[in-house]
């Protein structure tokens, strides 16, 4: 009776009318229901949750007290850059030995051989031969195999090395073909294998005792650790010098900015396929030693790398943008149908509206059916992916991170901020821009009134200062000198501008700009970001000088894209070759870039006016590429110069 009472004064049914109406309902009716209920039950259960951003994503930055105008990331809690993440961890010795004892002394380090499982081993040549100068406090000078002889003996001039460390014979043989006949700094080679009696007498001859693979002296965060030659795309290489306060600084502006999101552990595995020389790597290494988490080599031939992920499935891949122009046109070159590539695109639209919400997931059913092969190529297990050491399309970037449904962030820097200075925030998964400053690091803009670039506009020069840039180069002050001011500030040469949310966007370079004949400023490597959007473009070099009143361009046709491109667009079929050398494709490559040019906001001064098309890609072997992959501009003006003379010649006419 006070149940039917208390029901009644809450204005609802009582249990007995509840009762009947029940047993009034089907039983299919109630199965229905009870479906329902079940899958509403589940959903609520196992939907996918949103990564709460780690701060306001309105505001990633604020300005630095001082009036210059400089910024710093909000994840700091004072005013100071952040110099370590951890305490027992701020030098590269330190990060070994913590990362050791996290590891229960695991092995960290992993290779294969071609068809075979990854070994893994405590220790790699490499790793143990950087370590060990880490260890008694030594400077290590990073060499790409691909220097060449000249470049060599510059470094081991300038450098006045006493030790080199060669993984085969034949590198020892260079080394002593530098150095032969002349005076010079090498007293020690040692060799990964065992050298023979008759090196071991020409290294004698040349005053170079040669070892095989003792009292330690651990280094301190001011000490050197690191001089690491920048592959320049003018003149010598300049050797920046690193201590091991800046290369910690910066790898634990990292581990800040990733703590809560994505925190790496001993179980994580990192891939390493870029090269050792290359300060992005260094500082990715860094993160995972000082971690306990495991580090594979790839084979040494990036057209294994697809073997190398399948068989180590890492869960951390750091990559950089031509990599990922390859992924994005390979995916697309397989939606070789107007269904197909309709279905990619819906696919990508409702991932990419989830990722917008926060959600960051590979099991959808997006994934199931259209990514899942983009991600088991990868090997199926990765979380973090970064991207770095060169401009990537927001398009292709905005794609991936849809497709392969990991945290995947993009970074700006460069070898003298030791290697980032920018990075994404945690949760901010817009492309567009390069992040907000990195906690070890403030950012400031400074004016650049020739290219009409003002700080007060939020426009200018890009430049950094923290424990993480560093102390100068090698032996040469005056190249110091240009680059950090009196105020301890790095100049990139770089020009950037904030946006709202204090993040960075660069948008043009300083550096190899020119004027033309008129007076107008052009900055070359602006322009040929925005040519090579094009599908039908693999790379362009654009060239411009101040006795001219236009712009010239070389473009490497993309060999895998272009038959199928001229065939839909233009009806013509051939070789890649024959392509190359029909006038309708170079009208139609000359027209998509003027298209591209225009939506990327060039001025008409900007755009090139002709074309020349070559058929071989620019490489590192053929001189026209650094090891980093950076355009030679010198190299590719002298090698391409019969061609720009016939461009302009037929444009003066």
């Amino acid at each position: 009776m006070m149940s039917q009472e208390f029901f009644q004064k809450l204005g609802l049914p009582d249990l007995d009318e509840v009762s009947q109406y029940i047993k009034s309902i089907s039983t299919p009716m109630l199965v229905s229901m009870g479906a329902v209920a079940a899958a509403t039950t589940y959903y609520l259960a196992t939907r996918p949750k949103a990564l709460p951003p780690v701060c306001d994503l309105r505001m990633q930055s604020v300005e630095v007290p001082g009036g210059e105008l400089a910024r710093r990331s909000v994840m700091l809690n004072g005013n100071g850059p952040l110099t370590h993440f951890y305490d027992d961890a701020t030098t590269m010795y330190e990060f070994f030995l913590r990362g050791a004892r996290v590891s229960n002394n695991g092995p960290c380090l992993g290779s294969r051989k071609p068809k075979q499982p990854y070994e893994w081993m405590s220790y790699r040549e490499w790793t143990i031969s950087e370590l060990a100068c880490y260890t008694y406090s030594l400077v290590s000078v990073p060499l790409y195999d691909t220097l060449g002889t000249e470049a060599i003996d510059y470094i081991i001039d300038k450098a006045s090395i006493s030790t080199i460390v060669c993984d085969v014979v034949d590198k020892v043989n260079l080394v002593l073909d530098c150095v032969q006949d002349k005076e010079h700094s090498v007293r020690t080679i040692v060799l990964m294998e065992a050298p023979s009696a008759d090196l071991v007498n020409r290294g004698q001859q040349a005053g170079i005792h040669i070892l095989s693979l003792q009292e330690m002296e651990p280094p301190r965060p001011e000490d050197m650790a690191v001089i690491c030659f920048t592959s320049g795309t003018t003149g010598n290489p300049k050797g920046a010098m690193l201590t091991h306060g800046n290369i910690v600084s910066n790898c634990s502006a990292f581990i800040k900015m990733t703590e809560v999101c994505c925190p790496l552990c001993p179980s994580d595995v990192h891939i390493s396929f870029l090269p050792l020389a290359h300060m992005f790597e260094r500082v990715v290494q860094g993160v995972m030693l000082v971690h306990g988490a495991k580090i594979g080599y790839f084979q040494g031939d990036i057209r294994w790398l697809s073997d190398d992920l399948n068989t180590l499935k890492p869960t951390v891949f750091p990559v950089v943008p031509r990599l990922l122009n390859r992924m994005y046109d390979k995916i697309f070159g397989q939606a070789n149908s107007s269904l197909k590539r309709w279905v990619l695109g819906f696919a990508y639209r409702r991932k990419e509206a989830e990722i917008m919400k926060g959600i960051v997931r590979r099991d959808s059913i997006w994934d199931r059916l259209i990514f899942g092969k983009v991600q088991a190529s990868l090997g199926g297990r990765v979380r973090l992916m970064i991207t770095g050491a060169a401009p990537i399309s927001p398009t292709v970037l905005s794609f991936l991170r849809a497709a392969i449904g990991c945290q995947f962030y993009e970074g700006y820097g460069q070898t003298e901020c030791t290697a980032g200075c920018t990075l994404t925030m945690p949760g901010d998964w817009s492309a567009g821009h390069v992040g907000a400053p990195l906690p070890c690091n403030s950012v400031k803009l400074v004016d650049v009134p020739e290219m009409n670039y003002l700080a007060v506009n939020g426009e200018g020069e890009v430049c950094v200062k923290g424990p993480n840039v560093f102390k100068g180069y090698l032996k040469d002050p005056e190249k110091t000198m240009e680059t950090i001011d009196e105020d301890g500030w790095l100049h990139t040469g770089d020009i950037g501008r904030w946006l709202p949310n204090g993040t960075l966007k660069i948008v043009d370079r300083k550096k190899h700009i020119f004027k033309l004949a008129q007076g107008e400023y052009i900055a070359p490597e602006k322009i040929e970001n925005i040519y090579t959007r094009s599908d039908a473009v693999a790379q362009v070099y654009v060239h411009g000088d101040s006795l001219q009143a236009c712009l010239v361009a070389v473009v490497v046709p993309d060999p895998d894209f272009l038959p199928g491109w001229t065939k839909r667009t233009l009806r013509l079929e051939g070789s890649y070759k024959e392509l190359c050398g029909r006038a309708e494709v170079k009208a139609a490559i000359l027209e998509d870039m003027a298209r591209l040019g225009k939506e990327g906001g060039l001025k008409s001064f900007e755009q090139v006016k002709a074309i020349s098309i070559h058929t071989e890609l620019f490489s590192i072997e053929n001189g026209l590429l650094t090891p980093t992959l950076k355009a030679k501009r010198n190299e590719l003006r002298q090698h391409f110069r019969s061609q720009i003379d016939e461009l302009y010649a037929g444009i003066n006419m």
